[in-house]
């Protein structure tokens, strides 16, 4: 059965952005730190930048390519330019957001926007199968998930830097809830990927 999994990476200090992120600078100053142990390849785009990867981060980013679909929020989407209309392998991607798609993006056939996240969830597990769907953003889209109990695990990728300021990924406040953990990898350049199933 397919599961929303949100995979983000995060400071040691609980920051998923650096300070003085916005449109035009989606990672903040010195965010790009969070996401080097995913960019050892030669391109920007997830499916090209895993080149170089080996050993358990390769096994981490593998997983989380064969993902059946895709939810994020705008203001991941938009800020990284729709990776260029595919995430990966042409599935399915829904943008969570009270705004219509820019006309940048009308072009990309697997792009939807939506202000439904309850059926935005419904679509993109039945379009993933019995793949799972994998969930990219903070704030907005994970307290709305986590409230409406549309989020089954969350993956953190803990990077052994401090950044001392920039979004954090629970910002604006969530309710109280346990998780569970499940899994515990020791990945290469010191970054820990920590997995939790939330408990209903």
């Amino acid at each position: 059965m397919s599961s929303t999994v949100l995979y983000m990476s995060m400071s040691l200090d609980g920051f998923v952005t650096g300070p003085n992120d916005g449109p035009t600078n989606g990672l903040g100053d010195g965010g790009e730190q969070l996401h080097e142990w995913i960019f050892q390849g030669t391109g920007d785009h997830p499916r090209d930048a895993v080149g170089g990867l080996g050993g358990v981060n390769r096994q981490v980013v593998d997983e989380f390519m064969t993902t059946g679909a895709v939810i994020a929020g705008r203001g991941t989407f938009e800020p990284a330019e729709g990776w260029g209309g595919d995430h990966h392998d042409g599935v399915p991607v829904f943008i969570f957001s009270r705004n219509p798609a820019p006309a940048w993006a009308a072009a990309w056939p697997t792009v939807r926007y939506t202000n439904d996240l309850d059926a935005a969830v419904r679509e993109a597990k039945h379009a993933a199968g019995d793949k799972n769907v994998l969930v990219h953003g903070a704030g907005t889209i994970v307290r709305h998930a986590l409230a409406a109990g549309l989020l089954d695990e969350i993956q953190i990728h803990l990077v052994p830097i401090l950044l001392n300021d920039g979004r954090r990924l629970f910002e604006g406040g969530i309710d109280q809830r346990r998780l569970e953990r499940i899994q515990v990898l020791e990945g290469e350049d010191g970054v820990t990927h920590i997995r939790y199933r939330v408990r209903r």
